[in-house]
């Protein structure tokens, strides 16, 4: 039988062919080798356009170095391609719809604002989702601002907490924003009349489609904000399992917790702690959390198609009520190695090889079934 190979897929950052993510990458090709997986990685741009030939990206744990080598389609392809705005993005959809035959991991899901109604289906998930509305017009805004304050405005596509807008009634006439800017950059709080908010609203709704949420108060004691990541992962036999979770503080003055945005990791323990002293207590949400996570995983790879991981942003308020604040099919990892849960870290790099291996010997185990079925009737 032929080595299994895995093609990591992703796009550039740049025109000038600079990898996201490089260290993981070179992790995961290291631990590739360990289990007998040959892995490289690939963007759609380095598709040879009339032959299947890839110009893919290798690297050597050995040598420490990058080189580049034409090579045959992978058997398997770990999809790693994040939304933007970009040529690079347009050829990604190029290659899903030419080449969507392939075996692929994993399958993109879609926006926010789609995932929400699709959780809201379901009964034991609605409960645990803040109250979501799609800004159309100013009137969606108002009307969830009578129900909840403060709320937020997320785009439907936006990841790392870029373009992400906080609106609070703090008087009668008078209310305050603050979030980031597409570039990430915090904007402070600025207090407005309600005679210039909707244009105000108006104007950032015009760089992209966005969602209205009710704000989750997770606010800490030092006015910092905070939140959970929860990785869920399929393992070595096809299931799903959490890998881990940690908590995510963001910086002074910003409305996001993400990492990314200069947030810091810690133990999800010891963020649980502030507001939960009792152990017993903290036990019943993990559990609680985890199991809250794989049902989603589980649903949405139903609806959506084959899975292999995704990481859930989950808010835990002061009463221990949970809520899922966004699904991510493309998640980083650095935040469990951040936080010093190295196990986790381990687990996160390692699993998707673990799942692609077993995809493999499935899909070998099923031709050689069918092979011998057809001998069998010959005789």
């Amino acid at each position: 039988m032929s080595q299994p190979v895995l093609g990591i897929l992703t796009l550039y950052m740049n025109e000038k062919k600079r990898l996201e993510e490089r260290p993981i990458y070179q992790r995961m090709i290291a631990e590739g080798q360990k289990l007998g997986l040959d892995v490289f990685v690939f963007t759609p741009s380095d598709v040879h356009k009339s032959k299947d030939l890839i110009y893919a990206l290798i690297y050597d744990p050995k040598s420490r170095k990058w080189t580049r080598a034409w090579r045959n389609f992978p058997h398997l392809i770990f999809d790693r391609c994040r939304i933007q705005k970009s040529k690079r993005f347009e050829q990604l959809r190029q290659f899903r719809s030419k080449y969507g035959h392939l075996h692929f991991l994993n399958r993109p899901l879609r926006d926010k604002w789609t995932i929400h109604q699709v959780l809201s289906k379901k009964p034991n998930f609605r409960e645990h989702l803040p109250d979501t509305a799609l800004f159309n017009d100013l009137s969606d805004v108002y009307r969830l601002l009578k129900r909840n304050n403060p709320i937020y405005l997320k785009p439907i596509n936006g990841t790392g907490g870029r373009g992400i807008l906080k609106i609070e009634k703090i008087g009668p006439k008078l209310y305050q924003i603050q979030g980031r800017n597409p570039q990430r950059k915090i904007i402070s709080p600025q207090k407005l009349h309600p005679s210039r908010l909707g244009p105000y609203l108006l104007n950032w709704r015009s760089r992209n489609r966005y969602i209205v949420q009710e704000g989750i108060r997770i606010q800490l004691p030092n006015g910092r904000v905070h939140d959970y990541r929860i990785l869920v992962q399929k393992n070595g036999s096809g299931e799903w399992e959490v890998t881990g979770g940690a908590g995510r503080v963001g910086v002074q003055r910003s409305i996001t917790s993400n990492i990314h945005g200069g947030g810091h990791a810690v133990p999800m323990n010891t963020q649980l702690s502030v507001w939960f002293p009792s152990e017993e207590r903290r036990s019943e949400i993990r559990r609680e959390t985890d199991q809250l996570c794989l049902d989603i995983s589980k649903y949405l790879e139903e609806t959506y198609g084959t899975l292999c991981e995704l990481a859930l942003d989950i808010a835990i308020d002061k009463e221990g009520h949970i809520y899922v604040l966004e699904v991510n099919p493309k998640p980083a990892r650095e935040v469990f190695a951040l936080s010093g849960d190295m196990e986790a870290y381990r687990k996160a790099i390692t699993r998707p090889l673990e799942y692609a291996l077993w995809q493999y010997n499935k899909k070998n185990d099923n031709k050689n079934d069918n092979k011998n079925d057809k001998q069998t009737a010959a005789e």
